[in-house]
């Protein structure tokens, strides 16, 4: 490794150790004030198990340690959310404490009244957020594209994106899906990347291809890959496997549904620097070179990121994921100055536009601001 690049690492680990020792410090301060503790010895511990959680589960998922991985990755992650939200509330709840301390209030009431008010919105959050997660909603999109579809005048379609399926959303999460495809009924489905969380294997340990399977549409179910795809690095394996259940997954592809419109396919932009794939990935002008631009073009492009190249390439429809809208606000404020659109619906120029926040999570399965949802667009055809 080269010397900056151990630098870098270096100085993230040690952030994040003081980050985590500023959180663990706060939560020692209001636990023994309530409770009367004396020796932090086995709380710093579990303070440590669970800031390193994540990290020990995702490496371990895939090697001997695997029996532990699954809840150390669960715990871990729950922990990033306490982490990110910690650091929010702590810094003004300490200022807090110290102003009450400067007038009649004694430090340790004052501890006990913040601490449990801190704790009591957290756990507001960690709940509310494991509901917003886990409780998927149907969100509709209607747009009207001046072309002929063959014989088609409407196309209903179902999208989710973002699913993340591995050890901490699986089977369960996965038949919500399927049960709310089957409830609206879409003439053809659409899978905009990152189907799974990085590494293939939970998905083939917990068979997770027999529920997939259960995804029908008239007009197919076509995927494309996402950068979580890449950073696991099993591409031909995880194509093969979508494959076998009837997912066609798209690669810089085209392919013409019905003799009516085309689904098109973008590798992500992340496919230079994926494992399996030193390729990188066609331009927009290329994928559509070969088509009949006559017909309606749907384009699947997991990273919104290119709106503006789509709309000059004459794409009618682009479907996108990625951003999860944040996820856990206020990270929405990040994602909505990386994105042109970073969630949500826009028409430029001749192109509708349709970002979701996903279905699945990332790390906790956390959603403030945000929820899990599954995507319905009806299209109208007017040539």
């Amino acid at each position: 490794m080269k010397p900056r690049l151990i630098a870098v690492i270096a100085s993230v680990l040690l952030i994040y150790g003081l980050i985590n020792w500023y959180i663990g410090w706060n939560g020692w301060v209001y636990a023994s004030t309530l409770f009367g503790w004396e020796s932090p010895v086995l709380y710093s511990i579990v303070i440590v198990v669970l800031a390193l959680g994540y990290i020990l589960g995702r490496v371990g998922q895939s090697n001997f340690a695997r029996p532990l991985a699954r809840p150390l990755k669960l715990i871990g992650s729950y922990w990033i959310a306490i982490f990110e939200y910690g650091v929010l509330l702590l810094l003004p709840a300490d200022l807090i404490v110290w102003l009450l301390a400067k007038t009649s209030v004694t430090t340790e009431t004052a501890i006990l009244i913040v601490g449990s008010a801190v704790a009591v919105i957290l756990a507001a959050l960690l709940i509310r957020g494991s509901w917003n997660a886990w409780t998927p909603i149907v969100r509709v999109y209607s747009a009207t594209i001046p072309k002929q579809a063959g014989n088609l005048k409407k196309l209903k379609i179902g999208m989710a994106s973002d699913i993340h399926l591995g050890t901490t959303v699986g089977n369960r999460h996965l038949q919500r899906l399927v049960n709310e495809m089957e409830r609206i009924k879409p003439d053809i489905i659409l899978l905009p990347g990152d189907i799974i969380d990085d590494d293939i294997d939970p998905f083939i340990r917990y068979k997770m291809a027999d529920v997939m399977k259960q995804l029908k549409a008239p007009l197919g179910v076509y995927a494309v890959l996402g950068n979580h795809e890449y950073i696991g690095g099993h591409i031909e394996q995880f194509v093969a496997e979508m494959d076998a259940i009837g997912i066609r997954v798209l690669r810089d592809e085209n392919v013409l549904v019905a003799d009516s419109f085309y689904i098109i396919g973008r590798k992500d932009a992340s496919a230079a620097s994926g494992r399996n794939n030193k390729s990188g990935r066609l331009p927009i002008r290329s994928l559509v070179a070969e088509v009949d631009a006559a017909l309606p073009l749907i384009m699947m492009d997991h990273q919104p990121s290119d709106l503006e190249q789509a709309a000059v390439n004459g794409i009618d429809l682009s479907l996108s994921g990625h951003t999860h809208r944040g996820q856990m606000a206020p990270n929405h404020l990040i994602t909505r100055r990386l994105f042109e659109l970073d969630w949500g619906y826009k028409q430029k120029g001749g192109l509708h536009a349709v970002v979701s926040s996903g279905f699945g999570s990332w790390g906790p399965p956390i959603r403030i601001g945000s929820r899990s949802e599954v995507i319905q667009i009806d299209l109208q055809f007017k040539g």
